[in-house]
């Protein structure tokens, strides 16, 4: 189930008290998996940035007796923006795959931490 939540109690000096600061941990934790996330999202955006003059040059030269080919241009777009998310596929795939671990976690902790305050 929430192997981060096991984690934490299996960590904690004392498995049967509930960890108020584990919840933040657990959060943090999330928002920087998300971070990495956005961050390699935008370092692909700005691969396809600094690739686009190549692709406005190319269709230039290669289309001067006639008139652009959309199409074509597009197809090389999709193929780049193709070969620079193959780089870091694994990478997304390993941090998309983290963030339900994550969340779920989360929400098993905060109903650990309600169920607990009705009970006091």
């Amino acid at each position: 189930m929430a192997g981060e939540a096991r984690a934490m109690m299996r960590h904690h000096p004392h498995p049967g008290k509930l960890d108020p600061g584990a919840l933040a941990r657990m959060e943090e934790a999330r928002r920087q998996t998300r971070h990495q996330l956005d961050l390699i999202e935008r370092q692909i955006v700005r691969a396809m940035t600094a690739a686009m003059p190549a692709l406005r040059d190319r269709r230039q030269r290669s289309c001067r007796d006639r008139s652009p080919d959309p199409a074509a241009f597009m197809r090389r777009y999709r193929e780049i923006l193709s070969a620079i998310t193959a780089e870091r596929q694994p990478e997304i795939d390993a941090l998309s795959r983290k963030l339900p671990g994550q969340d779920q976690a989360i929400e098993h902790w905060r109903r650990r931490l309600l169920s607990a305050q009705s009970a006091a």
